[in-house]
């Protein structure tokens, strides 16, 4: 079976291609199909929008079974931002995304203030019957006061998971790969696609 994950972000391909790898399928992305320019409007009010927006406009332009997430960082202490406006919510790299929430955030102490969470949403869409899944994985934890680690990208050298001590980008790949709001979608994921 081939699918189509519609995301050219290098580090969210690699997610999906560990976590899917022992399944029988040709996982295809972006480049592969000469869509790695295609920019979808992300105009949904919700994560679950968004993924279902990204997912049709790659499959109906393939043909081919489409998986796609969107996924963002809501922080308690900010009434639920940066959210599904998360990669672009600041300008800049990852870094500077993560200092502008420190500076958002200066002068709260203490991890029970700074609650957060991860919420990915995967969209599963088949563009030959028109066929939708959705699954939803959640991250919990709460944002650090400085960037650690190298081992990640996006949020994750200032976010720590529940019962964590460090930073995701400090317990590295494998542990993001096996506990990560991703991680979670995409086994659930998983799951659907073995009982096809």
């Amino acid at each position: 079976m081939k699918i189509l994950i519609a995301t050219n972000n290098k580090g969210k391909q690699k997610e999906f291609a560990r976590i899917l790898g022992d399944l029988d399928l040709e996982l295809v992305f972006p480049a592969d199909v000469g869509l790695s320019d295609l920019d979808v409007d992300e105009t949904g009010s919700t994560a679950k929008e968004n993924a279902y927006l990204k997912a049709v406009a790659f499959a109906e332009k393939t043909g081919i079974l489409t998986v796609a997430d969107d996924s963002g960082l809501e922080i308690d202490a900010l009434d639920g931002a940066p959210g599904i406006h998360s990669k672009r919510f600041h300008i800049g790299e990852d870094t500077d995304r993560n200092q502008r929430i420190f500076e958002l955030m200066d002068g709260i102490e203490g991890p029970e203030k700074r609650k957060a969470l991860f919420r990915s949403v995967l969209c599963l869409y088949d563009p030959k019957t028109k066929q939708t899944d959705y699954f939803e994985g959640l991250f919990y934890g709460y944002i650090s006061r400085e960037e650690k680690g190298t081992d990640g990208f996006g949020f994750d050298p200032i976010f720590i998971p529940v019962g964590e001590t460090r930073s995701i980008a400090e317990l590295g790949i494998d542990y993001k790969n096996e506990h990560s709001h991703r991680a979670l979608a995409i086994k659930k994921l998983m799951t659907f696609l073995e009982n096809l």
